[in-house]
């Protein structure tokens, strides 16, 4: 407690200092979750940003009657902590006094107090303001938010610089149809499908560099793994002497990741269910070796030899599971025909590229692979598929004047949450997702 002129105030705490205040009087504020009437007291239940906090009320000690307080007021409590060793936190809160900060205007049209919000999808995207305040909901994206944490602190620790590159942009890196473009003053612009050809350049410049930013697609599916806009951890880092380089930094990446959420994300981890993967090494095989290999134990005709159907992901991680308990498999060495003109194709065979893929269970989450670094190359392979190498002067300027041995991946955070939380649909975990039907809230 403070002393302000002689009077005794109550100190302003966060909901996780509560055991540290036992007998002292504080105030704690927060969202009325829930309010559960006994027989002469009540349990009301106090949303923080972390957490649900157990708050006390009977009329021996509260200075305001319970129908005061309603599901979803915006409040500031008064009370005295109490030691409660049967509550998770070992404390909880005899309320004394309120302040209601905001009363709500009408009643929710889901109802979002239970353990989780039962509902279709499509309604938990229709009323996304309102079901994300379910504990289980915004439980996805405080771990989604935990990844990033971890990411960038291995980054860090690595000497990566983390940038922030354009997404309008004079050309697709990826290539092909499934870019959007626009209007930028009467030129022809588009929103950026990777921020490749930046990374690339900065290469040249910190060596190690990543970026967490939206990307977009304008590919018309309408699937459980697609949405048009997504956010993409990307990597670039130069020096490297082969492209595994880049498997062995995104496997320790991972194990890092995995033991932050561990540490930091317990009680999250716990409302949504989830069993983190244990990451050791992480099983590696080329891909035409791979997709033979689906199709003698699955007994599956091979109908497409540059790509994988999702299928096939499916069937080759579980496969990989049974023979090592990984639930990650790296697939590499891709048809050059099927990677973008910056992948170096392997020396050994040029009709395929030092590239790779990584997969979780059964879905891929990750591209990445060497590029070209010498400007002849890069200029002879632009030329080879027909390509108009002025029209890439300022990405080609970095090559012409000198870039080290480097590569890069990009991982897709909504695809690896959906899968670590186990989600059909990678929509339930985008924040406010971006499908061919949805723009808005």
């Amino acid at each position: 407690m403070k002393t302000i002129n002689g009077t005794l105030t109550s100190a302003h705490i966060e909901a996780e200092q509560l055991p540290q205040h036992i007998g002292q009087r504080v105030q704690i504020h927060g969202v009325i979750h829930k309010i559960r009437e006994m027989s002469g007291f009540a349990f009301v239940l106090l949303q923080t940003k972390r957490t649900l906090l157990q708050c006390v009320w009977d009329s021996a000690h509260a200075a305001f009657p319970l129908r005061t307080l309603k599901p979803d007021m915006a409040v500031i409590l008064t009370g005295e902590v109490l030691a409660e060793p049967r509550s998770r936190s070992g404390a909880e809160l005899r309320l004394l006094d309120a302040d209601i900060l905001s009363v709500p205007a009408a009643e929710p049209p889901v109802v979002l107090h239970g353990k989780s919000v039962n509902a279709s999808l499509e309604t938990l995207l229709d009323y996304r303001p309102l079901t994300l305040r379910n504990m289980q909901e915004r439980a996805i994206f405080q771990i989604q938010a935990g990844i990033c944490s971890a990411f960038r602190q291995f980054f860090a620790k690595n000497r990566f610089t983390e940038i922030h590159s354009p997404k309008i942009v004079f050309g697709g890196a990826e290539g092909g149809a499934n870019i959007f473009a626009l209007d930028y003053f009467g030129k022809q612009a588009y929103l950026a499908q990777s921020p490749q050809f930046y990374k690339q350049i900065m290469v040249g410049v910190f060596e190690r560099v990543y970026e967490i930013a939206p990307v977009f697609r304008a590919e018309k599916h309408d699937s459980a793994r697609h949405i048009n806009e997504y956010t993409s951890v990307d990597l670039e880092m130069g020096f490297i002497a082969r492209f595994t380089d880049l498997m062995q930094l995104e496997t320790q990446l991972l194990r890092d990741a995995m033991d932050f959420l561990r540490e930091y994300h317990t009680e999250e981890l716990a409302l949504c269910g989830v069993q983190l993967p244990c990451i050791t090494e992480i099983p590696c095989i080329p891909f035409l070796e791979s997709k033979e290999l689906v199709s003698r134990e699955y007994k599956r005709e091979i109908t497409d030899y540059e790509d994988f159907e999702p299928e096939e992901e499916k069937l080759l991680c579980e496969y990989i599971q049974k023979e090592s308990g990984s639930e990650f498999a790296f697939v590499t060495h891709y048809s050059s025909a099927k990677r973008p003109f910056y992948t170096m194709d392997s020396p050994e065979n040029p009709a395929v590229t030092e590239s790779f893929d990584l997969l979780f269970r059964g879905m891929e989450i990750t591209t990445g692979g060497q590029r070209i670094h010498d400007y002849h190359a890069q200029l002879a392979k632009m030329q080879a598929r027909g390509m108009n190498p002025q029209a890439f002067e300022s990405y080609l300027m970095a090559h012409k004047h000198g870039l080290p041995p480097h590569g890069g991946l990009g991982i897709g955070l909504e695809r690896l949450t959906a899968k670590l939380l186990g989600f059909q649909n990678v929509r339930r975990a985008a924040l406010f997702p971006r499908d061919i039907n949805r723009l808005e809230p």
